[in-house]
């Protein structure tokens, strides 16, 4: 359980302009949907996939490095990274049974003979999106596990887009569908409170001295 005390001690150490803006974004976070991106090669991509996934309030990416294992490339998620929950997993089975573990459907973004269009997609159920290698795409194991098969379509030459760009337009067409919906998709009050004291422990850069204080004036009363 967070200490509702500490919590609003910590965030008296904040600017208004700060607090006001965790209030937004935080209103706007939701885990009904999520993203995984399966073995991406170019480092650049997982990041700008990141940096999606915090500008649509996605709050939760996960990461399957079972080939390309690399760290976040911090120029490119220009620190959305401190602002997302990262879950890495070393083989694709592993995340596929977290996620269903977790109420998720597998939701394959490839063409498919049996695929939907982006616009046909029912936003109801939990949805993981998932993201395959650039040059490769997703993998068969993800593909004989998905519930669905989503597509964007295309009317040019190319036949393909980047993973990044795939995934932006995916996450601002079905967030946004989302919150025009009656569908409880907002972080529930708990999970509220835990993500705004972790956003406050990486913001304050005295965060660990002004808890150990407080817990100190706490036992000297």
């Amino acid at each position: 359980m967070i200490d509702l005390q500490l919590l609003e001690h910590l965030e008296a150490h904040l600017t208004s302009e700060r607090k006001a803006r965790f209030d937004a974004v935080i209103s706007n976070r939701t885990k009904h949907f999520t993203v995984a991106t399966e073995d991406v090669y170019q480092l650049h991509n997982t990041s700008a996939v990141i940096r999606s996934c915090d500008v649509f309030g996605i709050q939760e990416v996960h990461i399957v490095e079972e080939r390309n294992s690399k760290r976040i490339d911090r120029e490119i998620a220009m620190g959305s990274q401190k602002w997302v929950d990262l879950k890495r997993f070393h083989t694709v089975k592993e995340c596929i049974k977290s996620l269903k573990a977790n109420g998720y459907q597998i939701v394959a973004t490839t063409p498919h003979e049996n695929d939907q269009l982006l616009a046909d997609f029912d936003i109801h159920k939990k949805s993981c999106f998932f993201f395959g290698r650039e040059t490769e795409g997703l993998s068969q194991e993800v593909l004989d596990a998905a519930d669905c098969y989503l597509k964007i379509p295309m009317v040019g030459f190319t036949e393909s887009l980047n993973i990044s760009v795939s995934a932006a337009i995916i996450l601002q067409d079905v967030t946004n569908k989302l919150r025009r919906s009656d569908i409880e998709w907002q972080l529930s009050e708990q999970e509220q409170l835990e993500k705004r004291l972790d956003w406050i422990s990486k913001t304050l850069k005295s965060y660990d001295g002004i808890v150990a204080r407080y817990y100190q004036e706490i036992k000297s009363t």
